[in-house]
């Protein structure tokens, strides 16, 4: 009798201890830097120690070639701002903008000319961003820094910061467009590619083997590696500019990504410092 009481005592208590770790658990914020996965009372907590930086990722759906996935821009932008965030300490990630200036519907221009490519008029765009950032500043976050993936809209995006930044002055808040975010993943990495032997006829400006390599390094699964690797050479017909994918590989990949993120970081707190 005694020890059938002492063992029922011995439950209650595991049972207290246990309920009281799952509410402690519950009650932690969770590991994220992604705002869109936190509470609005997360955010204020998160905004409220200290974390006033907020990363707005812009991506676009566009073509890449017939072996690259429509969302290779904003399957890199989404790694590489996680990335980012995660070691500047002070940041979150919003939302990634997937809908960008992609050229012309009537008649179709540029990537609209390939199916699946959506685009948006860039006065569309330039109010979306400019919305995003008032949205944010609002709610505390004091640095609100763009980082565009792909080349068309950089001076759509250049023109927004300079505008907000106009329409803030006298106010805690500031919005940046990092130059050695798009600088690296373009221009730059091209440069370490050549290190490694590469030509400009391989690297490619557009869904060539510096596009693909970096796609490779973040989501794999984006890429038809098999049909890329015994396919024809690729040209403009097929979305591919001044190019060959064939050789791309996620270890090249890497190189760029991790020169994306170090010198995007590095910029980022050089320009917020004080701040």
């Amino acid at each position: 009798m005694r020890f059938s009481s002492r063992r029922s005592f011995t439950s209650v208590v595991a049972s207290i201890v246990l309920l009281i770790a799952t509410q402690s658990a519950f009650a932690q914020t969770p590991k994220t830097v992604f705002l869109e996965n936190l509470t609005w009372t997360e955010v204020r907590d998160e905004v409220a120690a200290g974390k006033t930086t907020i990363i707005i990722p812009i991506g676009g759906t566009e073509q890449s070639g017939p072996d690259v996935a429509l969302g290779k821009h904003n399957a890199r932008v989404a790694v590489l701002s996680q990335r980012i965030a995660q070691q500047l300490g002070n940041a979150l990630v919003a939302p990634i903008i997937a809908y960008v200036p992609e050229g012309g519907y009537a008649p179709p221009t540029s990537h609209m000319k390939f199916p699946g490519t959506i685009t948006i008029p860039d006065d569309v765009f330039e109010k979306l961003l400019a919305s995003a950032a008032n949205s944010f500043a609002v709610h505390g976050f004091r640095n609100i820094v763009f980082l565009g993936d792909h080349g068309g809209y950089q001076n759509d995006v250049k023109r927004v910061v300079a505008q907000l930044n106009k329409s803030w002055a006298g106010t805690p808040a500031r919005a940046f467009v990092p130059p050695e975010y798009y600088g690296t993943s373009s221009d730059g990495y091209s440069e370490i590619l050549r290190q490694h032997g590469f030509h400009d006829d391989e690297i490619g400006t557009h869904a060539g083997l510096a596009d693909t390599a970096l796609l490779l390094a973040v989501a794999p699964q984006m890429v038809r590696v098999e049909r890329l690797r015994s396919g024809p050479k690729l040209g403009p017909a097929d979305g591919v500019y001044g190019g060959d994918p064939r050789r791309a590989t996620a270890e090249l990949g890497q190189l760029g990504i991790d020169a994306i993120v170090s010198r995007t970081v590095d910029a980022i707190r050089k320009d917020t410092a004080g701040r």
